[in-house]
């Protein structure tokens, strides 16, 4: 349940990005796992997949990259670092 959450609020802040820029679809999302997200990289895209199908960033490229500071202020988290949308 906590992954559906998570999901859910970064598709949130992606197509809030996307509709502001008048986005036909989004092509390419990057993230950072924080090092106590406590989610790995293929968990991470596998529910990104699942949570994507019907929205504006379906069929995104999704790159992932890992923190590995844990005293990080932002170690806990999971980071939208940029998106690359398609203009309308």
């Amino acid at each position: 349940m906590h992954e559906r959450s998570l999901m859910a609020s970064l598709l949130a802040q992606i197509e809030s990005i996307a509709r502001v820029n008048q986005a036909q679809r989004v092509i390419r999302v990057d993230v950072t796992l924080g090092p106590l997200a406590h989610i790995s990289p293929e968990h991470f895209r596998e529910h990104f997949q699942e949570a994507s199908q019907g929205s504006i960033c379906e069929g995104a490229e999704l790159v992932i990259q890992e923190a590995a500071d844990p005293t990080d202020p932002h170690a806990q988290e999971i980071l939208l670092t940029s998106i690359e949308i398609e203009p309308a």
